[in-house]
């Protein structure tokens, strides 16, 4: 009788500790799963916030363009179409 009570009391000691074991692992994995939502949570953002810095970087370039573009045209076409001939210092008759 001593050796099959002796023989339970391992068997349930071994259980016990197969549970606790268990459960250890599966706290470590939810912390770990934790930690990585974290992560993961701050890089989405970080994504998100570099996404909306550069959409309005592009709007206001797109602004600027729009605002600019009509003076930049008059200049240009005053360059092209304002032709002064002249002789150049270097030119010599030839004598």
């Amino acid at each position: 009788k001593r050796g099959g009570l002796k023989a339970r009391r391992l068997k349930q000691a071994k259980e016990e500790a197969q549970m606790e074991v268990e459960q250890y692992r599966r706290e470590q994995e939810q912390e770990f799963q934790s930690k990585q939502q974290a992560a993961m949570g701050s890089q989405g953002n970080l994504s998100a916030e570099v996404e909306q810095a550069t959409g309005r970087q592009v709007q206001g370039m797109q602004g600027s363009q729009q605002r600019n573009r009509e003076h930049v045209l008059a200049q240009l076409l005053g360059m092209v179409c304002d032709i002064r001939p002249q002789v150049h210092p270097n030119y010599r008759l030839a004598a």
